[in-house]
């Protein structure tokens, strides 16, 4: 159950139309997902929103396309965002993640999680080695 309702015609908002439009040809699809439908009830908070996720996620930068829908998902998990889980898992399946590449991402997510878990329990100290204010050249 949403905490706001998308309006009922939404792109007659000429900026929402031109966010709708932008992500249409970046995503090369006529699809527009209900997150930006949904944020369109603050034209500041979409406009904000989707420029960063463009230039994060579809801006060619050093990570190839499906490590960061991955890196997305495995976060997305960390913090419960179910709707987040199922838009990056379909869009890193599109990208080409393959079943034996997702069960290892959710193994290492999982292992993550649990030695997280057990290092904030046991409120180990870092390693002098892992820090970049104290590590050796």
């Amino acid at each position: 159950m949403s905490t706001v309702m998308p309006a009922e015609d939404i792109e007659a908002d000429p900026r929402v139309r031109a966010v709708f439009d932008d992500i249409r040809a970046t995503r090369k699809s006529d699809f527009v997902n209900n997150m930006w439908r949904y944020l369109a009830f603050d034209l500041a908070l979409l406009e904000r929103t989707w420029a960063e996720v463009k230039a994060v996620m579809a801006t060619p930068s050093t990570l190839d396309p499906l490590v960061k829908e991955m890196l997305y998902i495995a976060v997305s998990v960390t913090n419960g965002c179910s709707y987040c889980v199922h838009s990056h898992t379909a869009a890193a399946k599109a990208k080409g993640m393959t079943d034996a590449q997702y069960a290892e991402l959710l193994a290492i997510v999982s292992l993550a999680g649990k030695t997280n878990q057990l290092a904030t329990a046991l409120q180990l100290p870092v390693d002098a080695v892992f820090d970049a204010d104290r590590a050796t050249p």
